[in-house]
């Protein structure tokens, strides 16, 4: 089955994009390639109870199983050493990506406390789109009274396109929460 945002990407966004941007064919529009779910466990890396409850949460609200990352590095005054657990990975692609977008722009975001909006200075030069989340249990998934410790994460949606604006636009189109220039 397609996901609902991978039709309304194919049917309307697409189209819009080339419209809007000037493209000759429907194929040159920015589109979404990847989103990368990193979260960091710091200190608590070597604790394996600690880990398996990140790791199960992460792989609920991701729909698959994270990937432990190691420091490649020892840093005295970060306290820590090489080869050590520093967080946990997942990267998503294709129906699963589409997915948690949907998932994150409709259901998450909407459920943070105060939110304002995304900021627009999240780009990249390459036009991908990096922004943090300071609550993991904004997802419904993860289950809240199970939870020892609020941890953030940080978010990755790697775009194909031609510039920052293009991406933004991209993005827009998929109902991302951006503040406007002119809201406090």
């Amino acid at each position: 089955m397609i996901p609902r945002l991978k039709e309304l990407y194919n049917k309307e966004i697409q189209p819009a994009l080339k419209e809007k941007l000037g493209y000759k064919n429907n194929y040159m529009s920015p589109k979404l390639n990847k989103v990368v779910i990193n979260m960091g466990l710091g200190l608590n890396g070597n604790d394996s109870k600690i880990l398996k409850s990140c790791e199960d949460d992460l792989g609920k609200l991701a729909g698959q199983k994270p990937i432990i990352t190691k420091f490649k590095k020892s840093v005295a005054n970060f306290k820590t050493r090489k080869g050590t657990n520093a967080g946990l990975k997942v990267t998503l692609r294709g129906n699963k990506m589409y997915e948690f977008i949907d998932r994150l722009v409709n259901i998450a975001l909407p459920r943070i406390k105060d939110f304002r909006g995304l900021s627009a200075n999240g780009f990249d030069k390459f036009g991908n789109y990096t922004f943090g989340v300071r609550e993991h249990i904004i997802f419904p998934e993860v289950n809240f009274d199970r939870i020892d410790k609020i941890r953030g994460l940080d978010i990755v949606v790697v775009i194909s396109s031609q510039s920052k604006e293009h991406s933004l636009a991209l993005l827009e189109k998929l109902n991302f929460p951006f503040i406007k220039k002119g809201d406090n």
